[in-house]
């Protein structure tokens, strides 16, 4: 999204009101670069003052005035809010701001009362197409689009297309796209995610993520808050970021290719059996507790596997146990964490392998990787191997399920490759 400029100034009679504005559509206003007179600094909310995009200038008075001129004339700025009591010939340099604002047609307030409408224009009040999942998590449905609706209305033309068991979300982000949306906003679980991440590769067309679902592992890792309020915050905010991804190629189970985008994480061996286990049933019952108690579960009946692994060319031949391939993870998905950190915009692919001898050494390997998450360390042991690579090709005797952002895919043989920088994001700044 463009990042137009907004300048503000105000007299001493406008200054209660400009910072009320300023704090009211503190949220909103990230999305712009300003410009903002030195001495006005103070009016900033907390949510603006770290901002990136803030320019300061002289103070009101003592150059301001002109350097707006200066980049008025120079088509620099979108929007210009000027506050205070002014009349014709008041102040040259105010006059000036005024002549010339009318002359290059730049949208100009003078007062509070047409600030909201002169910004929404500035903004070009974007059109969002909602992808809504309403069977993801736990909560009322009703209720959370109603709020997830509330928050971003004022902000975006909004069309809400809701999941069902006929309507997939790929297929509804195909039909947002042919309405020309500027923005894709996903909410769900990682499921619903992966869906509309995958519609999304190669559009440029920024994606929203509002987590709703049993796991939000790629708003976790995003860096996203997880409650629906914040995660608005960070999609008005307007600050996007690109992140890699990889196309996946699994054996479907009629011996067909099945075809996938991974934005997140694909697991073979313990990981796959454990996200099968945590089936809906699973879910409804335990909530965010569900993959946990699979884990447990499939780690009493987990079984060692041969895996030929082809990275960049290069061959690995080992008896693993489990196998992770991810773009990015959260701290919780320790399994990822082989190499000590899951960059997101690397260009590469983080490569876990976890071969223990026996359940004593897979538990102690857990243990490992989930202080490697935490101090972003590769760990030592000789049970855990951590590669990274563009490319990969796993083979495994016997054939183990491939699970792919908490969906099984297929089974082995998998075939990936990277595609650097395949998805916008809203995210934090």
């Amino acid at each position: 999204m463009s990042q137009p400029t907004l300048a503000f100034g105000c007299d001493l009679s406008g200054r209660h009101e400009l910072a009320e504005f300023l704090q009211a559509h503190a949220v909103f206003l990230r999305r712009f670069r300003l410009l903002i007179p030195r001495d006005l600094e103070v009016l900033l909310p907390d949510h603006l003052h770290a901002c990136p995009g803030i320019e300061f200038l002289p103070e009101v008075g003592q150059g301001a005035e002109i350097m707006i001129t200066a980049k008025i004339l120079a088509q620099e700025i979108t929007a210009v809010f000027w506050w205070g009591d002014y009349w014709p010939g008041q102040s040259g340099e105010m006059d000036l701001i005024i002549r010339y604002c009318a002359r290059e047609d730049i949208p100009l307030s003078l007062n509070a009362a047409t600030a909201w409408a002169i910004l929404t224009k500035a903004a070009r009040y974007p059109h969002a197409c909602l992808i809504f999942n309403p069977v993801a998590g736990q909560g009322d449905a009703r209720q959370t689009l109603l709020q997830i609706r509330s928050l971003l209305k004022p902000y975006f033309h909004l069309t809400v297309l809701t999941t069902t068991p006929t309507s997939s979300a790929e297929s509804l982000v195909k039909q947002a796209l042919e309405s020309e949306m500027d923005t894709i906003l996903a909410a769900g679980g990682d499921g619903t995610i992966s869906a509309v991440a995958h519609a999304l590769v190669g559009t440029n067309i920024p994606l929203g993520v509002i987590p709703t679902g049993t796991a939000n592992a790629f708003g976790s890792a995003l860096g996203l808050p997880g409650i629906i309020p914040a995660a608005c915050e960070v999609i008005i905010a307007g600050h996007t970021r690109q992140v890699d991804i990889a196309a996946c190629e699994v054996r479907g189970g009629d011996d067909s290719v099945c075809k996938q985008t991974m934005i997140l994480l694909t697991g073979i061996g313990f990981e796959a059996e454990t996200v099968e286990r945590a089936n809906r049933e699973v879910k409804d019952r335990f909530g965010s507790l569900a993959y946990i108690w699979a884990g447990v579960q499939q780690f009493q009946s987990q079984f060692p596997f041969t895996a030929e692994l082809v990275v960049d060319g290069q061959t690995t031949e080992i008896t693993a146990a489990a196998i992770t391939v991810a773009n990015a993870a959260p701290i919780t998905s320790v399994l990822a964490y082989g190499t000590g950190d899951v960059i997101m915009d690397d260009g590469l692919m983080d490569i876990t392998i976890v071969a223990p001898a026996d359940r004593l050494q897979a538990f102690n390997s857990l243990l490992e990787l989930f202080g490697s998450a935490i101090r972003k360390v590769a760990p030592n042991r000789d049970d855990i191997i951590g590669l990274r690579g563009k490319t990969l090709e796993i083979k495994t005797d016997p054939p183990q399920k491939v699970v792919v952002d908490g969906e099984i895919l297929g089974t082995t043989p998998l075939t990936m490759k990277t595609i650097p920088q395949g998805l916008v994001v809203f995210a934090p700044f």
